[in-house]
């Protein structure tokens, strides 16, 4: 009688160790309070004004303003941040505790400065939040899959 075992490879065993990347939600931060102080004054109702405009097959235009393209990146960065939070990396936790300094200065700014109290503001806030919760539950459930509790 023989018995086979099978030994891993370090290939097959090896965590996959992401580099340590930086909540990507602080670029439309950093975006929104350079465009908002820099070329509208600390105004934030020129976010409406429109940019460009796309003739649409209907024979309306849409109005393409400098808040919908923040919002945009501001998604598409939420979508990166989604994807990061389902990585098991040593990082991930500092990675979800620097999101959650991101959502607070978001907080903290809105409430307290003028300049932010927009819609566009407002919706990049809720996706910092987003991150957040996500993350966290992301990570908590890839965690518990790790682990099983008898």
């Amino acid at each position: 009688m023989t018995e086979t075992v099978v030994i891993p490879t370090t290939h097959a065993t090896r965590r996959r160790d992401n580099g340590f990347i930086v909540p990507l939600l602080v670029v439309p931060l950093v975006l929104y309070n350079l465009v908002v102080f820099l070329f509208f004054g600390g105004n934030p109702v020129n976010w409406g004004a429109g940019l460009f405009s796309i003739p649409m097959p209907s024979g309306m235009p849409w109005a393409v303003t400098a808040g919908d393209l923040l919002l945009v990146l501001g998604i598409v960065m939420l979508f990166i941040e989604v994807l990061k939070s389902t990585g098991t990396a040593r990082n991930s936790i500092i990675e979800h505790m620097l999101s959650m300094v991101v959502f607070v200065v978001f907080l903290v700014e809105f409430l307290l400065v003028g300049a932010a109290s927009s819609s566009v503001f407002f919706l990049l806030m809720v996706m910092s939040l987003i991150d957040v919760v996500a993350g966290f539950t992301v990570s908590i459930t890839s965690a518990s899959r790790d682990v099983s509790m008898n």
